[in-house]
């Protein structure tokens, strides 16, 4: 029975210890979600984020960089996290502008089609 006992305890005292240790371990480097949230920019930029979101695109890249700060000193988790909301800001920023640029497209042509109402009441 103490034998049993003991074998418990020691199987808790390790469970307790690997537990422990996996939740201060640094984790894996996060070069996937660095790929992707400099994709994630990338876009952003191509969706005219600059012209647009400017202000949530440059808070996406600050980002990207203090995550990169986070990966020299190894504190991969943190940095992981500072990525997946760099991922998120720069997405936004780039669905913010494409809905600018079609909200900037449909007063474009609510425009011309008031020019040409216009143009065809002043005819009658």
């Amino acid at each position: 029975m103490n034998t049993h006992n003991s074998m418990l305890r020691a199987a808790g005292i390790l469970g307790i210890t690997l537990a422990l240790g996996g939740c201060a371990s640094s984790g894996e480097r996060p070069d996937a979600e660095l790929q992707t949230a400099e994709a994630s920019i990338q876009q952003a930029v191509s969706a005219d984020a600059r012209e647009f979101e400017p202000v949530l695109l440059n808070q996406a890249q600050n980002r990207v960089a203090d995550a990169e700060a986070l990966l020299d000193q190894e504190k991969y988790v943190e940095a992981e996290r500072m990525l997946e909301k760099a991922s998120v800001d720069a997405q936004l920023a780039g669905a913010r502008s494409e809905t600018a640029k079609a909200q900037q497209a449909v007063a474009e042509i609510n425009r011309n089609i008031d020019s040409l109402r216009e143009q065809i009441d002043q005819r009658q």
